[in-house]
């Protein structure tokens, strides 16, 4: 079948991680999260046959920028950052991806290039839609066809956002609403303050939109003004009040 041969053709051509059995879509923790709880039994059953399911290690290129598109991709565990190279070759975060999320679906569904890299942030599973079966059931299930539009509307939003961010709010108030925008993507740890993710200081200014000298400023200041607890790359949230009235959220 044609699916088929497009998911050996990706084999060889992205790097892949570790194949490991395929997780059951009906039993996957985050079924209820993703945009394929809104499929048809008969088409998720379909999806579930044909993924292939692998883990990629924490800094593992999932796919790089530049390339093209052969399926796309749904997060089952793990955490994942979004990276577009800009002209001076600096890297520029433009998404973090949770487990339910999917990825690369952008540039399937215009039939261009990746713009981005997808990275593990840590040790992730990963499963692979081949493109001939997710195009084929996106033309004929509905439900998935309109959540599929609910979701790029809504990235769209939040681009739109954060170009309007990026223009005219203070670095200071970016970066609060950056530890903010984490907390809700990834959330907190048992402690109920430590941010569930590692970033370094440059992803975080990347995150932000500003120079990495600028982040590590602007986070001890932060520290000083008893908002967050510093470890290494761990970052606590002490005082979420403080936090969100810094961030200055008005949309």
């Amino acid at each position: 079948m044609l699916w088929l041969r497009s998911c050996k053709l990706v084999l060889l051509q992205i790097d892949m991680g570790s194949t490991i059995q395929n997780p059951a879509c009906q039993h996957c923790k985050d079924r209820f999260s993703s945009v394929f709880c809104k499929a048809e039994q008969c088409n998720l059953e379909q999806i579930d046959q044909a993924k292939v399911c692998s883990v990629y290690k924490k800094g593992q290129v999932i796919f790089h920028e530049g390339a093209y598109p052969f399926g796309v991709y749904c997060i089952n565990d793990g955490k994942i950052k979004l990276s577009h190279s800009g002209d001076d070759g600096r890297e520029q975060i433009i998404r973090l991806v949770k487990a339910g999320d999917i990825m690369g679906y952008k540039a399937l569904l215009s039939n261009e290039r990746y713009t981005a890299t997808a990275t593990a942030l840590e040790d992730s599973s990963i499963c692979f839609v081949p493109k001939d079966l997710f195009m084929s059931i996106l033309q004929k299930d509905a439900s998935l066809s309109f959540e599929m539009m609910r979701i790029l509307s809504s990235e769209l939003r939040k681009a739109e956002l954060k170009i309007t961010h990026l223009a005219q709010k203070p670095v200071r108030e970016r970066l609060a609403e950056t530890l903010l925008f984490i907390k809700e993507t990834y959330g907190v740890e048992e402690d109920g303050h430590t941010l569930s993710v590692r970033l370094s200081r440059e992803e975080i200014a990347n995150l932000v939109g500003t120079a990495t000298e600028s982040a590590i400023r602007l986070l001890s200041e932060f520290k000083k003004d008893g908002m967050i607890e510093l470890e290494g790359k761990k970052i606590r949230l002490l005082d979420l009040q403080q936090i969100v009235k810094t961030a200055n959220l008005q949309d």
